[in-house]
């Protein structure tokens, strides 16, 4: 059987399975079932700072603004024993998870400012957390703002809370860069220890009915994975950062050519949200089973093979290949031009 382990954000693995920030990560037994089915490591579903922001919020609405109109009740502000912030219960649910689990905790922070993102990045670490993903979920929609103002506020973040924590950094990135490969330098000469490629940016849709702006979930399909595998394979050989590929990886193919193209780990989400933990335990065993057949030793001997740095024909990962994929189109049985 092939040597599966590798190596991500300075922790040994025993293979690059990994399951990304997910529902998945909030109960004890699902994340029992993923370990048990050959999870590699765990990150956690995000914290969002707003939701504290929002909790908070209501907290001073409805506890401490009770006596409004009544003078009786002027110094009577009860917050009930039992009450448990957003906050609390999350840390508590990492803390329970790195009880319960012996592969490493890797916590998901999604903050909106300065201070939030260096005060729960703190306070993740001291939960326990092996290690760190910040997830920048930015949107720059205002016209003043240059490429440059957004790219600095993604470097900004990850210094303040590189000199907060001792934990290894994965940053996890947008694919909406105007030159990636240059920015992923920028990152790691700000301490990044790892890359996630790439966030999935999920859309409003419009209600037909209400004409209402509503939220949509779309889970992933493995057609998403080639985005961030062409840009996983150009960025291979020309950082130090750990890397892994997010979105579309659903099965055996999706996995293996991340690995050829150069990630260390493979995240999944949609695919055991669809199918459930034991997809996974089927993925691994076909990932080794394939690994045998060509006799690969270890799976580091394949990673990156197929790269930008090491393809036979390393321009089929830029502009030349857009040409060819035109020209190889041709139009399904029975329909005719």
């Amino acid at each position: 059987m092939a040597d599966l382990s590798t190596q991500y954000l300075g922790l040994k693995l025993k293979n690059p399975l990994v399951p990304s920030a997910s529902p998945l990560s909030k109960h004890l037994d699902s994340a029992r079932r993923l370990e048990d089915a050959g999870a590699a490591a765990m990150v956690m579903h995000s914290l969002f700072e707003e939701k504290i922001e929002e909790e908070d919020a209501r907290l001073a609405r409805f506890f401490h603004q009770q006596s409004l109109g009544h003078g009786e009740a002027e110094s009577f502000h009860p917050v009930p024993d039992n009450y448990s912030s957003y906050e609390e219960q999350y840390l508590e649910q990492l803390q329970a998870l790195k009880a319960s689990l012996e592969v490493p905790v890797i916590a998901s922070l999604n903050g909106t400012t300065p201070g939030g993102w260096v005060s729960y990045a703190r306070a993740l670490q001291e939960a326990g957390a092996d290690a760190l993903e910040l997830n920048v979920y930015y949107i720059p929609a205002g016209p003043g703002e240059d490429c440059c103002q957004v790219e600095n506020r993604y470097v900004e973040v990850l210094q303040a809370v590189r000199e907060t924590v001792t934990i290894p950094i994965t940053m996890k990135l947008s694919s909406q860069f105007s030159s990636p490969v240059n920015f992923v330098k920028r990152l790691e000469g700000a301490g990044a220890s790892g890359l996630v490629v790439f966030n999935r940016f999920y859309q409003p849709d419009i209600d037909l009915e209400t004409l209402e702006v509503v939220p949509k979930l779309e889970l992933s399909s493995s057609e998403e994975s080639l985005l961030r595998i062409r840009w996983l394979a150009i960025l291979y050989g020309r950082t130090s950062c750990s890397l892994a590929i997010t979105g579309g990886v659903h099965n055996l193919r999706d996995v293996l050519k991340s690995l050829l193209v150069g990630a260390d780990v493979t995240h999944m989400c949609s695919a055991l949200l669809r199918r459930g933990p034991g997809h996974l335990a089927m993925v691994l065993k076909s990932l080794n089973e394939w690994l045998d057949e060509r006799e690969y030793e270890p799976v580091e001997q394949m990673k990156g093979s197929v790269s930008q740095h090491n393809a036979t024909d390393s321009a089929a990962f830029l502009r030349a290949n857009y040409v060819n994929v035109l020209d190889s189109y041709r139009p399904p049985p029975g329909v005719h031009w």
